[in-house]
């Protein structure tokens, strides 16, 4: 299990209200800070009449997990009351490639610190447990282009591994197909071999 890491299962959001306040805890799985940032951007645009909308995220930067960005935001909150909660929700239950945003609506009444960190955590926790935890292992697109000759070839490949791919038919066949990097290579040896080289991979 090369580089294998914990995550979320899909996207999942939930809600509370504390005081007045409305909490709503938005997670879901990412590949790369660019995709964290988009999600997070979605979600301000999304929710751009909310009070704040504080965001963190843990990503890998490499396929081993040697580097990881680590990102959070209080957003306007007092300084240490919602990012780093937020974040530390993650890194307590050792979540990467997983991006959160906590958005909130002010209902009138200050919570003070304790209670925002208190809101925040749960907003992420419970969004977390919505999704649920998977281990993943890093992956890459390997794409493919061959003749329609050597398509029917390739697609059996690609079905008896199990993996995930979509498939192109014009002039040529192109396949796009995600695979775990431990496997990457292999795979290409064996579609090279399979075809007599008749094969372009990139």
């Amino acid at each position: 299990m090369s580089g294998a890491y914990r995550t979320v299962a899909e996207p999942a959001t939930a809600e509370f209200v504390v005081q007045g306040s409305e909490f709503i805890g938005h997670v879901r799985p990412v590949d790369s800070v660019s995709a964290a940032d988009e999600f997070v951007d979605a979600v301000r645009a999304e929710y751009a009449d909310a009070t704040h909308n504080v965001p963190a995220y843990r990503v890998r930067t490499d396929a081993d997990g040697d580097f990881l960005r680590e990102y959070a935001s209080d957003e306007g909150e007092p300084s240490g009351s919602a990012g780093k909660p937020a974040l530390n929700v993650l890194t307590k239950r050792n979540l990467e490639n997983c991006a959160v945003v906590v958005t909130r609506y002010y209902g009138g009444t200050n919570l003070g610190i304790g209670g925002l960190v208190r809101a925040y955590s749960r907003a992420v926790k419970e969004a977390v447990e919505r999704a649920g935890i998977v281990e993943e292992r890093p992956h890459e697109q390997v794409s493919i282009t061959v003749e329609y000759n050597d398509s029917g070839t390739v697609r059996s490949i690609l079905e008896s591994e199990g993996y995930e791919f979509d498939a192109d038919y014009a002039a040529t066949v192109a396949f796009d197909v995600r695979v775990p990097v431990a496997e990457g290579d292999a795979l290409r040896d064996r579609l090279r071999s399979a075809t007599s080289g008749r094969v372009d991979l990139e």
